[in-house]
């Protein structure tokens, strides 16, 4: 699937992981007070689906056998990262990120922040499945209300 990005985003995918309790995994980014769906870039030449699978692993520990997907947005959400932090976020080479959602239904395992040397999170919760539109970083709002719309039929509140 060969998507068209507007310019000066990055491609990324962004995973909703919901569990028996139709609760969605919500994680604190390391060193922060920033809570955030699992998230992360696609390498170029990359398959979407096997970058969400490989962003799923690294961020929060889960296997492809752990999650069966149950949706996936239809169109690329994107966010603008705002001027004053865009050389800490991506280095500063884009202006956002376009972003493709995968609503995942936990099956089994356990969540292990600590697979990679340097873990994005220090901490998750199980939170109700609109919790998390309240909470994120304002600059991600709109996508967070654009996912979850996108998702709210699939998952029983």
């Amino acid at each position: 699937m060969t998507l068209k990005i507007k310019s000066g985003y990055r491609l990324n995918v962004a995973m909703i992981v919901f569990n028996k309790d139709n609760k969605v995994l919500f994680c604190k980014r390391r060193n922060t007070e920033n809570w955030q769906f699992p998230q992360g870039g696609v390498d170029e030449d990359e398959n979407i689906e096997t970058a969400m699978f490989r962003e799923l692993n690294e961020e929060v520990g889960l296997e492809k056998n752990n999650v069966e997907i149950t949706a996936v947005s239809k169109n690329l959400i994107y966010y603008d990262i705002p001027k004053n932090i865009r050389s800490r976020v991506l280095g500063g080479k884009f202006k956002g990120q376009a972003q493709k959602y995968f609503l995942l239904k936990l099956i089994s395992g356990d969540i292990d922040l600590n697979k990679e040397n340097t873990p994005e999170f220090d901490q998750y919760s199980w939170v109700p499945f609109w919790f998390p539109l309240n909470q994120v970083v304002d600059f991600k709002k709109e996508a967070y209300r654009s996912a979850l719309i996108d998702f709210r039929n699939q998952v029983s509140k």
